[in-house]
């Protein structure tokens, strides 16, 4: 299925790589590579606030980055060269992909053509910023009206979205989850011992949570729980919330909590490998999917997580790849660990199912098929 004459797709959001990472950012580098080999050409436009080389050429794509004037509420604003190369690059492309929620992206959606085809690819509601909502409500209305596709990535958000589950918006959604391009490689035994000394870790005797550390993640109710766990707990992963994490275990007493601080990519994979489970405590609907989720599901590894209506536990099924326990609850999450801990048969069961729900549900040939699927009626349209 490749196609002669290259499609072109713009994908847009707030930040991108080579600035710091995050879930959001990988989820369009991993569609942008899942396609590329059907002959799809993929750039992205973002802000920066320092947006220099303003042209970053990587595998997935060519990044093209303007200037972030000012952030407020964790929305970059740029300035009126944005709106500028934005249009330039419209017109370059076949498809514009815009990359919900960046309330900026909205007013660039103003200049783009009617006839150009627009996909909006909603991660995540708006969740903290109520007051700030309200006010952006009419113009996010506008532009969701406006585009001709809006992709849901479970179906499970789509039911508990109070914007997606509106009836006016039921013709155009379609799911299409994130996806993975396998990485599962094979360490060599004396890195994987490096990596391992360097945290003071052992091989299988730690339960992991990795991510950037956020107020939504859920990882003080970890803490609370590592009271009751009697296994070593890692932590991997920076952010806003480090400090007040670290004061929480301080002040609970507790030895067996390890925060690594930010992880290279090859130390993150050697963690989840030779980790027993990973779990994403995850209390608020922000976390509306979880991508680490399925690079353990990758990495063969049960699931531990919050039931919050949202794609978590779309990607952790109850009972088959993992445990689902209520949101902040410290007693129901040690339990969950422990019961999995504590039982062979069940790690067994729900890691070799971890990786069949990967292959058949998250892998990167899977996905791009979808999104093809998709782009091509558009085009056709």
């Amino acid at each position: 299925m490749y196609i002669e004459n290259k499609l072109k797709v713009l994908h847009v959001y707030r930040t991108y790589f080579p600035d710091p990472p995050g879930g959001l950012q990988e989820a369009i580098k991993q569609i942008c590579l899942s396609v590329a080999p059907l002959g799809v050409e993929s750039k992205i436009f973002t802000l920066s606030p320092n947006p220099y080389p303003s042209s970053v050429h990587l595998d997935e794509g060519e990044v093209i980055r303007e200037k972030s004037l000012i952030s407020v509420a964790s929305c970059d604003i740029g300035g009126w060269k944005s709106f500028k190369k934005f249009r330039e690059l419209v017109e370059w492309c076949d498809v514009v992909q815009l990359h919900f929620p960046w309330p900026f992206v909205d007013l660039l959606n103003l200049i783009i053509p009617k006839d150009k085809p627009t996909i909006m690819t909603y991660h995540s509601d708006i969740v903290r910023q109520k007051f700030l909502g309200n006010i952006y409500r009419p113009l996010m209305n506008r532009t969701l009206r406006s585009v001709d596709r809006i992709v849901a990535t479970s179906q499970n958000y789509v039911d508990s979205s109070p914007v997606l589950s509106r009836d006016e918006y039921k013709t155009k959604i379609e799911v299409a989850p994130l996806c993975l391009k396998d990485n599962s490689i094979a360490f060599t035994s004396q890195y994987q011992d490096e990596t391992l000394s360097k945290f003071g870790l052992k091989k299988e005797n730690y339960i992991l949570a990795l991510g950037v550390l956020r107020y939504y993640k859920g990882f003080h109710t970890l803490v609370e729980a590592a009271v009751n766990l009697d296994t070593t707990v890692v932590i991997a992963g920076s952010g806003p919330e480090s400090k007040s994490l670290k004061s929480l275990a301080e002040k609970l007493n507790l030895m067996n909590v390890v925060f690594t601080g930010q992880l290279e990519e090859d130390e993150k994979h050697v963690l989840i490998q030779n980790s027993i489970l990973l779990t994403l405590p995850s209390h608020l609907r922000s976390e509306a999917f979880g991508v680490v989720l399925v690079e353990a599901l990758m990495h063969s590894k049960p699931l531990v997580t919050c039931g919050i209506g949202t794609g978590t536990s779309y990607v952790n099924q109850h009972g088959e790849t993992g445990l689902v326990v209520e949101p902040e609850n410290p007693a129901a999450l040690s339990k969950a660990i422990n019961d999995i801990l504590g039982n062979s048969h069940m790690q067994l069961e729900f890691s070799q199912n971890a990786r069949k729900r990967f292959d058949s549900t998250f892998s990167d040939k899977v996905v791009r098929d979808e999104y093809m699927r998709i782009y091509k009626s558009l085009l056709r349209r």
